[in-house]
């Protein structure tokens, strides 16, 4: 199982805004990008346009960013398209049987490290922005 892929759709939203800053990024444009279905996308933004990541304005098509692209982390995308439940990346089943040694201290033992582990991973993402990946691609495009 592997973490939503809302957030890496909008990493990609974010980093096409402002790509094409220029010029018009409708929800069917940065669909074409994307590679879906323009409702996915809207669904999206809308969650996007919650947190202050995008600005929509009704009767005007296209997105554009609601902060400055080096304002904006992965981690504010990632809290902001709900990719965990509960801010609970790892979720550990409930009711071991108590009987049994395993059972009985597997949460105990196991939660502290998942604890860990999603701080890690918050951490690292708190620190990339989307400037950081719009200029990566950039020059994996050759600085088109």
């Amino acid at each position: 199982m592997s973490i939503s892929s809302r957030f890496a759709v909008g990493v990609h939203i974010l980093s096409l805004i402002e790509y094409n800053k220029d010029g018009v990024s409708s929800s069917e444009y940065l669909a074409g990008s994307v590679n879906t279905n323009p409702a996915v996308i809207r669904k999206i933004i809308g969650m996007l346009k919650k947190d202050g990541l995008v600005e929509v304005h009704p009767g005007k098509a296209g997105a554009k960013l609601g902060r400055d692209l080096s304002e904006i982390t992965l981690l504010d995308v990632y809290k902001a398209v709900d990719v965990v439940q509960d801010n609970e990346l790892f979720s550990v089943h409930d009711n071991p049987n108590p009987k049994c040694p395993v059972g009985r201290n597997i949460q105990d033992s196991i939660i502290p490290i998942l604890t860990t582990a999603q701080i890690a991973l918050e951490k690292v993402l708190g620190s990339v922005t989307i400037k950081d990946i719009v200029e990566d691609i950039i020059a994996k495009d050759g600085g088109t």
